[in-house]
């Protein structure tokens, strides 16, 4: 099977984007799906989250909701909100937010190539939340929350989409100030030549998606022992260039000081990291460096070269060393995935977060990382490795409902 593949694509009626889309599955708790959802009965919500059509103490996870999910899908369609491609095609998608702008192509990414380890991986997943995206998977006979994947630099693939973007959009709507939209891509040449310079290229790297990814793998697993594999054999992606992706900072909030005073925890600090006061809020200004929140004030913490193994695309990243460094030795942090000492925020909730949670005494300190780059993600991935629980943020994130892809009919 080649990497990618044209598919049908079950998308909003025009002029039906707007009352469709929705944030990821992912991103909202139940109660925040429910509030979203209100007075927008073709929300894409009602399918993603579909617990909020049944009581509020309904486990999200239980067979009513992904039976409800399946009626809610069908009823979208039923009632027109939802249409089907007659033939197959690519889907150009663009995503803007302020001055930011990226553009990819909507495909039916291949399962075999994922399974061999072409299209790359850079996280572990949790098997509770692979069987949570299988049930889904299953009971639509669809894919609707897209892979988000990362391309090498390609000027054919650059020029591609660009020209697939020049006609008139099949959906355009707005989210949470970010313009999503999308064009159709059905010409035979187009479909060929975007074909060709995908088939071109080494890997590709999953920047966002992870356990649907792996589900989908799994899905089509028991498809193909089944004897009926069909196009549960791809998954839906959406593929950038990894040169027009942004990954945000995603920050550290720790609990406490493991019986230290400021003071004592600041002098270890020093011990391992340059330490500077800085005049107000500090955000790193480049790798290497580490911005602290400590008793109301910001201070910068500079890496020493010497104590990073540049060799290893794991233990050289930022994120690492705070851990090896400090996290680990000196606040007794040894397992970032489960300690409840240790909490992570997001770079689009600002320096302004980190303050809040340590000056109303949930959090004793707080550290702002620079960004991890595009091509230590890459290079983790190629080295087979798995980078650090909470290493990348990205924005703007890619809306649920634009377009899905069915696996069977």
């Amino acid at each position: 099977m080649p990497l990618i593949q044209p598919f049908r694509g079950l998308r909003p009626a025009p002029g039906r984007a707007a009352d469709v889309i929705a944030p990821p599955y992912d991103v909202l708790s139940s109660a925040e799906a429910r509030e979203r959802a209100a007075g927008r009965p073709a929300s894409f919500l009602h399918i993603s989250k579909a617990e909020i059509d049944l009581p509020a103490d309904t486990d999200p996870y239980s067979p009513a909701v992904y039976a409800r999910s399946a009626d809610n899908f069908r009823r979208l369609i039923a009632d027109g909100f939802l249409v089907r491609d007659e033939t197959p095609r690519y889907y150009a998608y663009r995503l803007e937010m302020g001055a930011h702008v990226q553009t990819g192509l909507v495909v039916a990414a291949s399962v075999a190539d994922y399974d061999s380890n072409r299209i790359r991986r850079h996280e572990f997943t949790r098997p509770d939340k692979e069987d949570d995206r299988v049930r889904q998977i299953e009971a639509l006979a669809a894919q609707t929350g897209p892979v988000l994947l990362a391309y090498p630099d390609s000027a054919a693939a650059d020029a591609l989409l660009a020209a697939a973007t020049a006609g008139e959009p099949v959906a355009d709507a707005t989210l949470d100030g970010v313009r999503h939209t999308v064009w159709a891509i059905a010409g035979g040449d187009a479909i060929a030549a975007l074909g060709a310079a995908f088939e071109a290229m080494p890997a590709l790297y999953i920047a966002d998606g992870h356990h649907r990814s792996a589900a989908a793998s799994r899905v089509a697993a028991a498809h193909r022992a089944a004897g009926d594999e069909g196009d549960a054999g791809s998954f839906l992606a959406v593929i950038f260039p990894a040169h027009e992706m942004r990954i945000m900072d995603y920050n550290r909030v720790v609990r406490d000081l493991a019986g230290l005073s400021p003071a004592e925890f600041l002098a270890r600090t020093g011990e391992r990291f340059g330490v500077t006061p800085a005049a107000g809020r500090f955000a790193p200004e480049r790798p290497g460096i580490v911005g602290m929140y400590l008793g109301g004030r910001w201070y910068r913490l500079a890496i020493d070269p010497a104590r990073v193994p540049a060799a290893d695309p794991v233990r050289r990243l930022d994120v690492s060393v705070l851990s090896e460094q400090l996290l680990g030795p000196v606040l007794g942090i040894g397992d970032l995935r489960r300690d409840k000492r240790i909490d992570f925020v997001g770079g689009i909730r600002g320096l302004a977060e980190l303050e809040r949670r340590v000056d109303s005494g949930e959090m004793a300190v707080a550290f702002a990382m620079h960004p991890t780059q595009m091509a230590d993600l890459m290079a983790v991935a190629d080295s087979g490795e798995v980078m650090p629980p909470k290493s990348t943020w990205f924005e703007p994130k890619l809306a649920d409902g634009l377009v899905s892809h069915l696996i069977a009919g």
